[in-house]
């Protein structure tokens, strides 16, 4: 494990995001899915491309709150550009399961 200094951590925007819409994402080389999320007025839409197709419905991803690393530079997926990182952890089977809030904080908030 390399260790990083406070001010190294402090680079990173972890946001949380509120999830409004879903679609499938075909062409992805692992099955994923198209997320828009909502960072609140002052960071506004963002899009991210998440494999978390193995737990989580579409229709079940609406409304959630996520945390997402929202400074790193776009990323292009097949046709599709991802704006920022949905964070989460692999279960014993390397299915991800999504970094969450225990209860609602308003869209934006940075983790600290």
């Amino acid at each position: 494990m390399q260790e990083i200094n406070w001010a190294d951590f402090e680079k990173v925007e972890l946001r949380v995001g509120t999830i409004i819409d879903v679609f499938d994402f075909p062409e992805a080389r692992k099955p994923a899915y198209q997320l828009i999320l909502d960072f609140g007025a002052g960071i506004g839409l963002r899009k991210s491309s998440a494999q978390i197709t193995k737990h989580y419905a579409k229709e079940k991803l609406i409304g959630k709150q996520i945390i997402a690393v929202i400074n790193f530079p776009p990323k292009q997926i097949a046709h599709f550009r991802s704006e920022c990182l949905v964070t989460g952890f692999a279960d014993e089977n390397g299915d991800i399961v999504l970094s969450t809030v225990d209860r609602p904080v308003p869209n934006g908030s940075k983790l600290i």
